[in-house]
């Protein structure tokens, strides 16, 4: 039977295995395809930098533009990431008749509707598993699997970076920066380690998740955005006093504005969760997410997240299935944005706050930090009192209550004459005693 030709852009530490795995598991593949899978071409920046993998003799290019523009060329795998080139090379590839495979949460995230245009009108598949969470299949099961259900909430740890680095400030009670130097001679952190500890990387995959589950366009910038590098060792041992840990999540589920019309929230921020729910127990540079529907109820998705090889396998897992489209002359499911719900501010998401306040150690103080939140429409659901004297401190926990209104409490409190600093503002998640 006639080969497959396969492309491949990039041969990093994700394009490096895919290379591998093609190379290795050609007859695997052959047979579980229905026809040979024939890697055909290699684009990288550099013909002599030091690789992972031996890639065939005449493979290496430098010229990607001219490879995705090959007519015997039928599947093309992105893995250089970044949105230009990236962006370019997969429209000339569309146009030129290959299906594509990427892994690229950025470009996905920013400009998603265009690849899923140029999809559609050429006719072929636009699959990326491998963008979101690595090897955990969770994209295919929102796309495919639930595709008769109704999706409501997905919540997840969707980068390993900061979830290693909360994991050891939790286990081991070290610092932001303690945690993040170990990452980083571990190799889980890039020396500038910006997009993951400032939630861009969690935010690009919370817009991917949240396009698919909710079957609207959601980009990057419609994502309420907050890191971990004011997560303090305070924090965390408040956390554990209450029983919880924190994480930093990415939020997609589906409520009510304050018109009373549905709408998104989607978020990324550092939250505590109950030490008792099944995300609080994902440890070290794992992911997982949880799924919420109306008819499967709760679902969960758990492994590594990150990494060239678990990578990889989602790459394969694609490119299996679009091959195999290929043979059919069929193609899968395209873009789903028939719902078109309104992404809703933050300051219209409903949730609960975690505030540390350090106070003067008198009569009266109580009650002045209770109306301050009842002046706000805000309900207190606990509050306990550590310390006497210079060291005294409130913790509050409240119920739930709009984002303004949270945030407007507390700028209430650093306005009290009784306030000396609040020390700590942390959303909750899940139910926490």
């Amino acid at each position: 039977m006639k080969p497959l030709n396969v492309a491949v852009l990039g041969c990093g530490s994700v394009g490096s295995q895919v290379v591998r795995l093609l190379t290795e598991q050609a007859g695997d593949l052959t047979a579980r395809v229905g026809a040979p899978v024939r890697l055909v071409g290699v684009a990288v920046r550099r013909i002599d930098a030091a690789r992972d993998v031996v890639v065939p003799d005449g493979l290496l290019t430098t010229d990607a533009a001219a490879l995705v523009a090959r007519d015997d060329v039928d599947l093309v795998v992105e893995v250089i990431g970044g949105i230009e080139p990236a962006r370019a090379l997969i429209l000339s590839a569309l146009e030129n008749g290959a299906s594509v495979v990427t892994a690229n949460k950025a470009l996905l995230a920013d400009d998603g509707p265009t690849l899923f245009e140029a999809a559609e009108k050429a006719g072929r598949d636009l699959y990326y598993e491998a963008a979101v969470a690595g090897a955990i299949p969770i994209l295919r099961p929102l796309r495919e699997s639930l595709a008769g259900d109704r999706v409501t909430r997905v919540l997840g740890i969707v980068n390993g970076t900061t979830n290693f680095i909360l994991d050891k400030m939790d286990s081991t009670g070290a610092g932001f920066h303690e945690a993040l130097e170990e990452a980083q001679d571990l190799g889980y952190a890039e020396a500038d380690p910006t997009a993951d500890v400032e939630g861009f990387d969690a935010a690009a995959k919370a817009a991917i998740l949240a396009s698919l589950a909710f079957h609207s366009r959601v980009t990057a910038a419609d994502v309420h955005r907050e890191g971990i590098t004011d997560v303090t060792a305070a924090d965390i041992a408040s956390a554990r006093e209450m029983g919880s840990v924190v994480k930093l999540l990415a939020i997609a589920e589906i409520v009510t504005g304050a018109g009373g019309d549905e709408g998104i929230s989607v978020r990324v921020h550092p939250a505590m969760i109950p030490r008792s729910h099944p995300l609080a127990s994902v440890r070290e540079a794992y992911n997982a997410v949880f799924v919420e529907s109306e008819a499967a109820g709760q679902l969960m998705f758990y492994g590594p997240g990150a990494g060239g090889a678990p990578t990889a396998s989602a790459v394969l897992g694609d490119l299996v299935t679009v091959a195999r489209n290929r043979l059919g002359n069929t193609r899968g499911a395209g873009e789903s944005a028939y719902a078109d719900r309104v992404v809703l501010p933050m300051g219209e998401t409903r949730t609960r706050y975690h505030v540390a306040v350090d106070v003067d150690d008198r009569a009266g103080v109580l009650a002045e930090i209770a109306t301050a939140f009842a002046e706000e429409d805000v309900s207190i659901q606990t509050l306990r009192q550590e310390g006497r004297g210079e060291d005294a401190q409130l913790v509050v926990v409240s119920h739930e209550a709009t984002d303004a209104q949270l945030s407007s409490t507390v700028e209430r409190l650093r306005g009290l004459a009784c306030v000396r600093e609040v020390t700590s503002v942390m959303r909750v998640e899940g139910t926490v005693e």
